[in-house]
């Protein structure tokens, strides 16, 4: 059963400090923490207990590996910004941009255990409440939120989508790596554990969860 955390007007905002640090540390230390997206239909949100870290141009599991194009530029831009994009053609994929301005590096949120809103998020997904499938997957947790191409470069920092602090943190032993999924087209690059995860969590997407 989802967890409930209290509203965000008594919680605080990630600052833009948070996404300026390496990409490998923003994907560890964002497990855990909220995602917030707030709509004219009401407020969502959901803690991250899963990310994977890329790390472009050089990695090639990366869309930044291709260089600055029309669809990558919100990664070569400032950190603390969303960059969006359309996932196998059927549903969008949030990353959170970090690092610093020119260095493409970006965070894929992949699962998330919803905390708030929930209801509307059943509703979104045409599912029940309880069901893991409502956010145990990049394409589903944006269903779920109702993150779109719209929010493509929004920033981070703002009110309508944005990271807050949990109400503890996870300690390290709770965090797992592996590999990331589906990028085995990237060589050596996929075989890199720059995939985080809170251990033993049901929304985790795939295995290993434990």
């Amino acid at each position: 059963m989802a967890r409930v955390i209290a509203s965000s007007e008594n919680r605080r905002k990630l600052p833009r400090e948070f996404y300026a640090q390496p990409v490998l540390t923003v994907a560890r230390q964002c497990i855990g923490k909220i995602l917030v997206h707030r709509t004219p239909e009401g407020e969502a949100a959901g803690r991250i207990v899963e990310a994977e870290a890329y790390r472009g141009p050089q990695d090639l599991a990366a869309h930044s590996a291709r260089g600055l194009t029309k669809r990558t530029t919100a990664m070569f831009g400032p950190p603390g910004h969303a960059y969006v994009f359309l996932l196998y053609g059927a549903s969008w994929a949030m990353n959170l941009v970090v690092a610093s301005e020119g260095k493409p590096h970006a965070v894929l949120i992949r699962a998330l255990e919803p905390v708030r809103g929930i209801e509307l998020m059943a509703r979104r997904r045409k599912k029940p409440v309880t069901s893991r499938e409502l956010t145990n997957g990049p394409g589903k947790l944006t269903s779920a939120l109702s993150i779109t191409s719209a929010d493509y470069g929004r920033d981070l920092c703002g009110d309508e989508l944005f990271l807050e602090e949990s109400d503890a943190e996870i300690s390290r032993g709770r965090i797992g790596r592996s590999p990331r999924i589906n990028v085995d087209y990237a060589g050596e690059w996929a075989a890199l554990p720059w995939r985080f995860y809170e251990r033993g969590n049901r929304y985790v997407s795939v295995p290993p969860r434990a």
